[in-house]
């Protein structure tokens, strides 16, 4: 009989073990998520993220780089709840990566690509051509990696000047990630970026934007979302995703300045194609001499 008692004894006090280490600390689960975000959307993510922890009691951990460094670090840790990437480009590769499920992802907001030049323009930067004036120095993201420096070369390709600015190796430097390019103009290292429309609004102290002749522009990017294949709290996740693309968080996005319906983005430039991929041409290794 006693030991009878002592076994039920050890199984009372195993169960009730196990159950608070499965509901953690005062008996609630973790609710936390993890997204992986190109920081194209850095600004207004971060706004998005306190305001859905304050309203729904979840702490969103947000991640932030270029969009194809993340892809990297997500498919070698198998590891991230939602995957943000600053472009359709890289969505369509972490589908083709088995990252994310295929045509599962939400659109939030649009870019407009755009000659982002330090307050005031002093250099009277006023189109493409004018970025291999000698006088110049500009930059772009690491077109390999992030997802604006792969616009960048895409641009300068469809209006034929990869080769004419190579050659007036006006060019200086890759940056890392959209928000280290943008930070470029506040340093003053650099005259101009090809970078998105909303740097401007990012920085409106130290940046502003030349927007481009609608003929000049072959395509129109804009920020998917998407719940992974290594998803934990894949609920929580959705919810943060569907919150992005609501009333309230699409006025986050807009007071940062981007546009949030296709119809406000192709006003920019009609013919300029939205989506897709686009990959560097063969042969290309760098604009930098």
């Amino acid at each position: 009989m006693i030991k009878l008692l002592k076994i039920a004894v050890f199984l009372a006090v195993a169960i009730m073990v196990a159950s608070m280490i499965g509901c953690g600390n005062n008996g609630t689960e973790d609710k936390s998520i993890t997204a992986f975000v190109g920081s194209a959307s850095k600004p207004p993510m971060e706004e998005a993220a306190a305001t859905f922890e304050k309203r729904t009691g979840v702490k969103v951990y947000l991640t932030f780089g270029g969009s194809g460094t993340l892809l990297s670090q997500m498919k070698l840790g198998k590891t991230g709840d939602i995957y943000i990437p600053g472009s359709p480009d890289y969505m369509i590769k972490a589908e083709r990566d088995g990252v994310v499920p295929t045509a599962n992802s939400k659109r939030i907001a649009y870019l407009i690509p755009a000659i982002c030049v330090q307050k005031g323009n002093p250099k009277e930067i006023k189109s493409l051509t004018d970025l291999m004036n000698p006088n110049i120095e500009f930059a772009i993201g690491e077109p390999s990696s992030v997802c604006v420096g792969l616009y960048a070369i895409e641009l300068l390709d469809y209006n034929g000047l990869l080769d004419k600015v190579k050659l007036a190796g006006t060019c200086k430097t890759y940056a890392s990630s959209c928000d280290n390019t943008a930070a470029l103009l506040g340093l003053r290292s650099v005259d101009a970026v090809i970078g998105w429309d909303v740097f401007a609004a990012w920085n409106p102290a130290t940046t502003a934007a030349v927007m481009l002749p609608a003929g000049k522009l072959p395509r129109i990017a804009y920020i998917p979302a998407a719940v992974t294949y290594f998803a934990v709290n894949k609920e929580n996740a959705e919810k943060f995703i569907d919150f992005l693309v609501s009333p309230d968080g699409q006025e986050i996005f807009r007071k940062w300045g981007y546009k949030t319906s296709e119809i406000e983005a192709k006003a920019m430039a009609p013919n300029a194609s939205i989506g897709g991929e686009y990959k560097l041409p063969p042969g290309f290794i760098t604009l930098i001499k």
